[in-house]
């Protein structure tokens, strides 16, 4: 004890979470002071009370950096002292009343209400055999329990407030895990998609720079605006709101199609659909449509939206090459897609046939 007991003489003496509050509950030792104001004060009591007190003071910030055996010394001392001090002054009955606060420092929550209960046994016995006055044992049992159940239910309630900022603070990290995560999505959507297109207008416009300068000044144009209407959606998805819809990616979709020379077929039934789903949908419909200009080097693609079930269904297919579909499954494109579909309970398959064909199916009902 005697390592951990010097280092705790140097401050601070009490935790942070303390506060100054055990340095008030010192200003108790004035019951000492009561005998006084009728009775002299010789020089051996005030040697006697400075050892006391020298004593007490270690001991009583000692023990709030302990735990264990220790802790049990600690209350013992201080009910001696107590009791030692009773037939000379019945103010001593502080010292048990510290002794009951201590309790509070077990951390077993059951043994800190028997050891409690073990303070007001001991000063009862010791009352009784020592046949002590009742201007000590009265006040010591009767501030004991209250100020030992005070502060074994404040210990609790500090301890309970303590993990559960502990658990905020996980979940306030996860939240901004998943932020990120959700950013990074986003970004990697908007920006595949919009470079796919600038990529391949500017193709376009270099094939027509001497064949058709009107056509090429257009596909410059539309690179300038595509290059605009993308900075917005990325400074949009990085304060967490993007108001696309699906109508627009629909749009966006037969207008970059058709810059590919790639047909597209559409069967979209009328639909009223969640935002979180809709928000889904139309960034599949993204992811889809810039795979397909990349690698799939098809003629042909179809979209069906529909719903059934409770579920609301969408379809994209395409009759290209389907050589780039492992690349397609462990890239960062299909594995978001399938997260947020997932995130919303629904479901999201690939099949292989002429092509390849996308399947979601989303609940309809928005989620709390």
């Amino acid at each position: 004890m005697s390592n951990a007991f010097i280092k705790k003489l140097s401050p601070p003496w009490v935790p942070a979470r303390y506060g100054n509050a055990p340095y008030f509950w010192l200003l108790s030792f004035a019951m000492f002071a009561w005998k006084y104001l009728y009775m002299p004060l010789t020089g051996s009591e005030i040697l006697l009370l400075a050892v006391s007190f020298l004593f007490f003071l270690p001991i009583y910030f000692y023990s709030f950096w302990i735990s264990g055996w220790r802790i049990y010394l600690c209350i013992l001392i201080n009910c001696a002292l107590g009791i030692a001090w009773a037939r000379y002054n019945f103010g001593s009955s502080v010292f048990c009343i510290f002794a009951a606060t201590m309790c509070s420092r077990i951390h077993n929550s059951r043994k800190a209400y028997e050891g409690l209960a073990a303070v007001a046994l001991i000063v009862a016995a010791a009352s009784f055999l020592m046949r002590l006055e009742t201007y000590f044992w009265i006040p010591a049992l009767i501030f004991s329990i209250p100020s030992g159940l005070g502060a074994i239910i404040g210990e609790r309630l500090a301890s309970s407030n303590a993990s559960l900022l502990k658990k905020q603070e996980e979940v306030e990290y996860l939240a901004a895990l998943a932020e990120r995560e959700r950013i990074a999505r986003d970004l990697h959507d908007l920006l595949g998609h919009t470079l796919s297109v600038i990529t391949l207008k500017a193709e376009l416009a270099g094939k027509l720079m001497d064949r058709n300068p009107v056509a090429c000044k257009k596909e410059i144009y539309d690179i300038e605006h595509t290059a605009r209407q993308a900075l917005a959606e990325v400074r949009a998805a990085v304060v967490g709101y993007r108001a696309t819809g699906l109508a627009h990616e629909l749009q966006s979709a037969k207008s970059v199609l058709d810059a590919a020379q790639v047909e597209l077929r559409t069967e979209i039934d009328q639909l009223t659909l969640p935002p979180a789903v809709e928000n889904v949908m139309a960034l599949a419909v993204r992811e889809a449509i810039t795979n397909i200009i990349r690698h799939a080097k098809a003629s042909q693609c179809e979209i069906k939206l529909s719903q059934g079930n409770g579920l609301a269904r969408l379809e994209i297919s395409d009759n290209g090459n389907t050589s780039h579909i492992d690349k397609l499954s462990k890239g960062n494109g299909l594995n978001g897609m399938t997260e947020r579909v997932q995130a919303l309970g629904g479901k999201l398959d690939l099949f292989v046939t002429q092509g390849l064909r996308i399947e979601l199916s989303l609940p309809m009902k928005e989620l709390i």
